[in-house]
Order: structure tokens, then sequence, then C-alpha cells
């Protein structure tokens, strides 16, 4: 995996929710901002990729941002916006192995034949018969 967490810039501001009087004057929620496409680590093909998989993540102007907040420092909040950021674009970058095609075994086809059949008997012994 490449680092690229030269590339990286951040933004703090004030967290939301509890924690009274440090929510209201400390800047503990961090934003990693991260420009996909002037990127220097990764080639053309990768930067696509990236950009393809993350596309719901990635604003208009090419630029991957995650924020965390859940701490009450900024310095744990930017090391969990770092490890977001590293393990999303690792993740990206996995390329999945294509499916192939398979067909049922003769063994699995007779089962299912032979338990459609059980089933029809046995509503078919359900019938009123006069």
């Amino acid at each position: 995996m490449m680092d690229f967490r030269s590339e990286l810039y951040f933004r703090t501001q004030r967290s939301s929710g509890a924690g009274g009087q440090n929510v209201n004057k400390v800047e503990t929620s961090v934003t990693v901002l991260w420009n996909v496409g002037e990127s220097q680590f990764f080639t053309p093909e990768s930067k696509d990729l990236i950009l393809s998989k993350l596309k719901n993540r990635i604003n208009s102007q090419g630029i991957l941002q995650i924020t965390a907040s859940e701490s009450r420092t900024q310095i744990q909040n930017k090391k969990k916006a770092i490890e977001r950021i590293l393990e999303l674009v690792e993740k990206s970058l996995e390329v999945q192995k294509p499916r192939k095609a398979t067909r049922p075994s003769k063994a699995k086809i007779e089962k299912r034949i032979q338990s459609k059949k059980r089933l029809s008997e046995k509503k078919e012994n359900r019938r009123f018969r006069l």
C-alpha cells in the first residue's frame, strides 16, 4: 500500500453533540481531505479505479473527504480520520476476481425434482375426494 499521507490536508471544526464546555470551545472534530486527481502516488489507472469505486464519497472537485469526531481530542480524531481514509483507498484498489458461472450438479438437480414431487404428493393427498 502506498503511503500518501503527505498529500492529505486537514481541517478542524467544533464537534457536535454532548460534551459540555469542551464541545463549545475546542475544535476537536477533524476532516481529512485528499485530492484524488492530483495525487503523485498513484497511476492514472489506480486513480480511475478509486474515482469509480468511491464516486459517492468524492465531491465534484475530485476531493475525498472523511470526518472523525468520536474522540474528545483532536489528535485521536486525526489518527482515526487518517486510518479511515487509508483503509478506504486500500479497499477501493482491490480488484475482485470475476465469478465463473457454474451449473448445478446432476445430483442437486435430481434432489430438487424429488423434493418438488414429494411436496406435490403431499398436497395431492390433502385434496378432498368424493
